[in-house]
């Protein structure tokens, strides 16, 4: 059949087939062959473990897809808590009529995607839903890794003297999205920055002592990201805006539209509080990783106004940023 039916979510012999005939050819492996209820995982110590789903609208943008972002975005908050990923679970929820083209071209990107992060999908499951009570496809992902360093990176251990680096320019998922989903076009393309960011964190914890906090600015992007490490860790974060990396297609799209870049979304960016004292030595890692070229050292940890976050501007003056307000971009991930 060229469309999802309601049968394929029933568990008969139409579920056997889209899950032998679609799932397994592109996310196969030993584990999930098993075809238990339950996967069996060896994992050795303490481990790091997130959930999140996925109902990015449009499912196709540039840079990626949904299948290849539900991988991304929970293989990075694994890998945030200082671990290795290694497992993963999804469950879809698919719409009445989906093309099966489409299910296959976002289920054979998520097999790639699992495939370059060093992950296994283990675990799964499929609903299917009357057309219109779901738009197109939701995919629910659950992570586990094994953490490799002690203390594991927290968003609590930040601390005055800590420099604040960030793995490069902020807000191209969100507005790659915002383009797509609107037909908007730019002068340059804007191309999501969805990827991995588990080998560039594994060479970071090996070539720094000490990595007091790493967060990947999703949601919200940047600066309420940072508002709340502020607040978990009670200290105060100033930023100096000139350091701060922007393409200048996302500068541009941002003016014409009225937003803010470092309130949007980023999917292939993290945020990395070291020692003031190693702050150069982590910017080297970054900018050694193919995704890092643009890292840069965009602030400070501070005993000033705890638990907010301040912007230095190119003038000297200081203005306070906040948390995200209302719904900027809604469907982003």
């Amino acid at each position: 059949m060229d469309k999802v039916l309601l049968d394929y979510g029933s568990g008969g012999r139409a579920s056997q087939r889209i899950i032998n005939d679609l799932f397994f050819r592109h996310l196969g492996n030993d584990i999930l062959a098993r075809m238990d209820d339950a996967a069996v995982l060896t994992v050795n110590g303490p481990i790091a473990m997130s959930t999140d789903s996925f109902v990015v609208d449009p499912v196709f943008f540039p840079g990626g897809d949904i299948g290849s972002l539900a991988v991304h975005g929970t293989v990075n908050d694994v890998s945030m808590m200082g671990a290795r990923p290694l497992f993963l679970t999804c469950g879809f929820i698919l719409e009445e009529g989906l093309p099966m083209a489409d299910l296959e071209r976002i289920v054979a990107s998520m097999g790639e995607a699992a495939r370059k992060a060093g992950v296994r999908i283990v675990a799964g499951d499929t609903k299917v839903v009357p057309k219109g009570a779901v738009d197109k496809i939701f995919i629910n992902t659950a992570g586990i890794g094994e953490i490799r360093v002690d203390p594991a990176p927290s968003g609590h251990r930040a601390a005055v003297g800590d420099a604040v680096l960030i793995s490069g320019s902020m807000g191209d998922h969100g507005l790659a999205i915002l383009s797509t989903r609107e037909g908007l076009s730019f002068d340059a393309p804007v191309v999501s920055d969805s990827a991995s960011l588990a080998g560039m964190v594994s060479r970071l914890l090996e070539g720094l002592p000490d990595v007091h906090v790493l967060r990947d600015p999703t949601r919200g992007g940047l600066a309420t990201t940072l508002n709340e490490i502020a607040g978990q860790s009670g200290v105060g974060i100033e930023l100096d805006e000139d350091a701060i990396p922007v393409d200048p297609a996302v500068t541009g799209g941002c003016a014409v539209l009225g937003l803010d870049p470092l309130y949007l979304a980023n999917e292939g960016k993290c945020i990395c509080i070291v020692p003031g004292a190693d702050a150069e030595a982590a910017l080297q890692v970054l900018r050694s990783d193919p995704l890092g070229g643009k890292a840069a050292i965009i602030g400070r940890v501070v005993s000033d106004h705890p638990g907010k976050v301040a912007m230095i501007t190119p003038l000297g003056g200081k203005r306070l940023l906040g948390m995200l307000e209302g719904e900027q971009l809604p469907r982003i991930c």
